[in-house]
């Protein structure tokens, strides 16, 4: 980044929760937003890390987002429930739901849990990394409003729509994916925005649906997989608005209002989530299951790369790699959002 300043994990943690209090979070919700904001920027995602703060503020200032909201759980089966976000910040009910998911997990096996009524809630990777925590496989999904084209498509139709998956490792760090099912997250264009940097090729397009690589021309994004094999993105966009929207009862992406670029700041988006828990032990079991993942990634890790200098990777390992090396030099942060906390 350029005209960045690299802050400290604890001054920086303190300073984005007195920005969310000062705005009028709710001290639960305030903390669960640090948690997943801090996660993001300590394993590199910073288009979801704490640069969001200053947004998250705004809409807690006017209105948008409940500043005190009060989650309410509904088990509607023995592996299922619904979690009411009470248009919260989703951060707050995310953690929640995926909490209530390994609790329904080590009852049944398998837990799942729908959430309607949230918001933004920032890497999804957050969430089911708390699953695999607790030894769980764990399985998150968000819509989000229409910013990405159709494969073949001349408007934005689907969110940018994340998948993230996390896998207990003993003795390691999870096995870690979250991904957009756009080729790149929004908020990636946001920043590269307000650091004036130019988009790589392939992933947006203006708004006459032409190919860009001006972050400001930047309209909508391309689905995953890009001009030639967009429609692989464009389909797991589908299956993710499938699990978050339709079988919750939140908002599907085009009829979901904008989370920026709108003088609508009051509205709640309904936005909606989808939390599942899976326990190894109800399957395979847990030591055949601890076996076979130390296997395969071993496996996976021994491949011969195409570059000395770049080793084949498990999801994840980028991640866990950079928050080692953020822990003791610190997380950069850009000057918009240093001058909003005050660094």
């Amino acid at each position: 980044m350029t005209d960045t300043i690299l802050v400290d994990t604890e001054t920086l943690a303190s300073r984005v929760t007195a920005a969310l209090l000062t705005a009028g979070a709710s001290p639960d919700s305030a903390a669960a937003a640090t948690e997943a904001l801090m996660h993001a920027s300590r394993t590199g995602i910073d288009s979801h890390g704490v640069r969001l703060a200053a947004h998250y503020a705004t809409m807690l200032r006017h209105g948008r987002l409940n500043r005190t909201p009060r989650l309410t759980i509904r088990r509607t089966a023995p592996a299922t429930a619904m979690l009411d976000a009470d248009d919260g910040l989703g951060h707050y009910g995310c953690y929640r739901a995926m909490d209530l998911a390994v609790e329904i997990a080590a009852e049944t096996g398998v837990g799942a849990v729908g959430i309607v009524r949230s918001s933004h809630c920032g890497a999804a990777g957050a969430y089911a990394l708390k699953a695999a925590e607790a030894g769980m496989i764990g399985i998150v999904t968000s819509n989000s409003d229409a910013n990405v084209t159709l494969f073949g498509g001349s408007l934005p139709f689907h969110g940018t729509n994340p998948i993230a998956i996390a896998a207990p490792v003993a003795g390691q760090a999870p096995w870690l994916l979250d991904i957009a099912t756009s080729s790149i997250p929004f908020n990636r264009v946001r920043l590269y925005r307000s650091l004036n940097r130019p988009l790589p090729a392939g992933v947006a397009a203006d708004m006459h649906g032409h190919e860009t690589t001006s972050a400001h021309d930047a309209h909508m994004l391309l689905p995953l997989g890009g001009p030639d094999y967009g429609f692989k993105g464009a389909a797991l966009a589908g299956m993710v608005t499938i699990l978050s929207a339709v079988l919750t009862g939140a908002a599907t992406d085009p009829a979901m209002i904008p989370m920026t670029d709108t003088d609508d700041r009051t509205t709640a988006r309904n936005v909606g989530q989808f939390c599942l828990a899976i326990d190894p032990a109800r399957f395979v079991g847990r030591a055949a299951y601890d076996r076979a993942m130390a296997d395969y990634l071993r496996r996976l890790r021994a491949v011969p790369p195409t570059d000395a200098e770049h080793p084949v990777m498990a999801p994840g390992d980028r991640e866990w790699t950079t928050a080692r090396h953020r822990a003791t030099k610190g997380i950069p942060i850009d000057p918009d959002t240093r001058r909003f906390l005050g660094l």
